[in-house]
């Protein structure tokens, strides 16, 4: 059987954090791939209204080119109103029934874990997968594999306030995502 991790995200934009745990997770769990899935209308988050679904899924395919293990995943993107998790895995497993999917999530979604829609339901259908992130707890009463690796404290929300102020993000996001912004005028004050 298949074994592909999902990491879902806002990935507004997508930086080296995420790529970082999606491949050190890949290893650890010896994961056939890893997709980064941007979600179409988080449930906890409101977006830029100025970059679009389509402009993160394109950061995301650009973040992930170099890594044949790392792939989009599009299937959000597509989908009509706000993005559960629920929905989605019930979906992509009904899609792709001989895989099974590891559900890659930070420290900071641990604990939101019992917010989540349906998330019972949703732990029978996959396993979930925990990172660590600083300054956050990962107990939980839900089944959480946890995977240490190396702690880079990151976000996207930094990379935003940067490129606001006219800061530099270089090493931040790969080269081709930067370019993308630059040329894209994405997040500009």
């Amino acid at each position: 059987m298949k074994k592909v991790g999902i990491l879902g995200g806002t990935f507004d934009p997508p930086h080296m954090g995420h790529l970082i745990v999606a491949n050190e997770v890949a290893e650890a769990l010896m994961l056939d791939e890893v997709r980064l899935m941007p979600n179409h209308i988080p449930p906890h988050k409101k977006l830029n209204v100025k970059v679009t679904a389509e402009n993160r899924l394109e950061m995301v395919m650009l973040a992930v080119e170099s890594n044949p293990r790392l792939k989009p995943e599009p299937f959000e993107i597509g989908q009509e109103g706000t993005s559960y998790t629920y929905e989605t895995i019930k979906a992509l497993r009904e899609r792709e029934p001989d895989v099974e999917f590891y559900f890659i999530i930070g420290a900071d979604m641990i604990e939101y874990l019992p917010k989540w829609h349906k998330v019972d339901e949703l732990a029978q259908l996959i396993q979930f997968v925990g990172v660590k992130r600083p300054e956050y707890n990962e107990e939980t009463e839900y089944p959480v594999l946890l995977v240490d690796i190396p702690q880079i404290d990151l976000s996207s929300s930094l990379i935003r306030e940067k490129l606001k102020s006219g800061k530099s993000i270089k090493y931040l996001v790969p080269e081709k995502v930067e370019k993308y912004i630059e040329e894209n005028t994405l997040y500009e004050s």
